[in-house]
């Protein structure tokens, strides 16, 4: 089905129950003023807001969003961006760019000018919605991005470049356009979150996204009583939460009465390296609701997930591995009743199959390891007017993700690396995410990469670059000294004290890592030379 029957059919069902709640505890609502009858504004505390909104307000927004567009030419198959943080406008827009039968064009909060630029054209952007935070990103290309596109501002204090948002939509209709749309009809544009270069723009279609929100709804048994951020298909209530601390997330979870919370690895630590220190007590929270921790967008260390249930010993835990491919996480996840295989991926998803193959693409054998290939209705349609890079991932319907995993017995998949992170050391393939899991399990370490060095004999050796954690110290023989209990190979030969750079969605940019500390080891092997 078309993804915005979920939200229509969710307003008829829940009209008047809270769909989407926005908490921002770093900013003082200082509004005068308010967008027709639609602002529901609660002042919380002197220095946040809280905002929420029914199904019925969330889709009758949609429906203004859709009628806007459509009363300045936008139709079928048409680009339309979105360059927000999360708050209560996001959705409303994203399901109106649908309702029209456009597609919503979603763009990283992290994207440069030129990223903005760049990808605004590679996807033929016709419209883009902006918010406050970027008014200064998009000035300086405005000349550019003005050429042939209409840009709308969602905020107070609308700049000269652009036109408002609220008074575009203001005495638009609410009332649902007369567009028909279908399943296989292109929905989406979603940017790779690649850690280096610019990122390909990823076409899905409405069954992708329907399939998205049906999958976390089956994986997690998601009801209605559930208050978590996948929630069309339950019509459970979301909170859009601004702010990542220990602090904002715990209290945020405690006020909302929130069951099941998506964290990143980094908030995951984050969370576990206040509770040591004493920063946060959890018993000043209200948490015996917290049903669900659900992490994932990147490998996780086994030992994060034991410390956590030292903490949290009630909590389910699940992971899901995905990418914007596969629109987003959930393609093999590792169920809630696997905890016995903490460090799996898991299984194939709900509608999903799995294969690793070799570099002819043949199936290679239970426990090899090769490259990791998934099929099913989430898969992208294409990557948008890029023909050829859309042959090399796509084979068959078949997803090549680029990712090295291997099979056990159980039939649990498990992540061994990226394959172009891989490092070749004498002949000898050495897999950082197994080194890394190893060197996150000691007591001084908050965050590490590992990463392949050039040299001169062996043709790489492996780093490994320790982010220790704060008020501790550590040193190089310490490190060595607890890695002599990995195989002779896998022993790091360079150990590097820095931070360990993530992008948007956690992961780690290996790349700037590569080029920055590779460059310098040439340097210092050809002062030795």
């Amino acid at each position: 089905m078309p993804v915005t029957d979920l939200l229509e059919r969710n307003h008829k069902l829940y009209g008047d129950e809270v769909a989407l709640v926005e908490l921002n505890p770093l900013m003082k609502d200082t509004r005068k003023t308010t967008w027709k009858e639609y602002d529901l504004v609660q002042q919380t505390s002197p220095v946040a807001y809280r905002r929420e909104i029914t199904w019925s307000v969330f889709d009758e927004k949609a429906n203004r969003v859709a009628n806007m567009l459509l009363g300045r030419g936008i139709k079928k198959g048409d680009r339309v961006a979105i360059l927000m943080f999360n708050c209560l406008e996001w959705l409303p827009i994203y399901f109106g760019i649908l309702k029209t039968g456009a597609i919503a064009v979603p763009f990283n909060f992290r994207f440069s000018a030129d990223e903005i630029q760049y990808c605004a054209d590679l996807a033929q952007v016709h419209i883009l919605f902006f918010g406050s935070e970027f008014i200064g990103r998009i000035e300086s290309i405005a000349d550019e991005l003005q050429k042939g596109r209409l840009l709308i501002y969602v905020g107070d204090g609308c700049p000269t470049f652009a036109e408002s948002y609220r008074e575009l939509v203001a005495d638009c209709s609410s009332q649902a356009p007369l567009v028909r749309l279908e399943e296989e009809d292109d929905a989406a544009i979603y940017f790779s979150s690649g850690t280096t270069g610019f990122p390909k723009a990823i076409l899905h279609n409405h069954e992708s996204l329907s399939q998205a929100a049906q999958m976390e709804q089956k994986h997690h048994l998601t009801s209605r009583d559930d208050v978590f951020l996948c929630i069309l298909y339950a019509g459970s209530k979301a909170v859009l939460l601004k702010g990542t601390t220990p602090e904002i997330i715990l209290d945020a979870v405690s006020k909302e009465q929130c069951t099941i919370v998506w964290l990143l690895v980094p908030w995951a630590q984050d969370i576990l390296a206040a509770l040591d220190r004493g920063d946060i007590k959890l018993e000043d929270y209200k948490l015996d609701q917290w049903r669900l921790m659900h992490i994932g967008a990147q490998p996780v260390p086994p030992s994060l997930i034991r410390r956590w249930k030292q903490y949290f010993p009630h909590h389910k835990y699940d992971t899901n591995y995905g990418l914007s491919e596969s629109t987003g996480p959930g393609c093999v996840h590792l169920g809630l009743d696997n905890i016995d295989k903490v460090g799996s991926i898991g299984i194939p998803g709900y509608r999903w199959s799995c294969k690793i193959v070799d570099e002819n693409g043949n199936e290679v054998k239970q426990g090899e390891v090769g490259e990791l290939c998934v099929k099913g209705p989430g898969v992208m349609t294409c990557y948008y007017n890029d023909p050829k890079a859309t042959a090399e991932t796509l084979k068959n319907g078949w997803l090549y993700t680029g990712d090295m995993a291997m099979q056990d017995e159980d039939g649990f998949y498990f992540l061994v690396d990226r394959k172009k992170d891989v490092i070749v050391s004498g002949g000898e393939n050495i897999y950082p995410v197994q080194i890394e899991n190893f060197l996150s399990a000691y007591e001084k370490v908050q965050d590490v990469a590992v990463i392949g060095l050039p040299d001169s004999r062996l043709g790489e050796i492996t780093g490994a670059v320790i982010q220790v954690k704060d008020g501790m110290e550590c040193t190089e023989e310490e490190i060595n000294e607890y890695c002599q209990k990995l195989p002779r190979y896998k022993r790091p030969k360079k150990v590097i004290f820095a931070e360990v750079p993530r992008n948007a969605t956690g992961k780690i940019e290996k790349p700037a890592l590569r080029k920055k500390y590779g460059a310098e080891h040439l340097v210092a092997q050809q002062n030795l030379a």
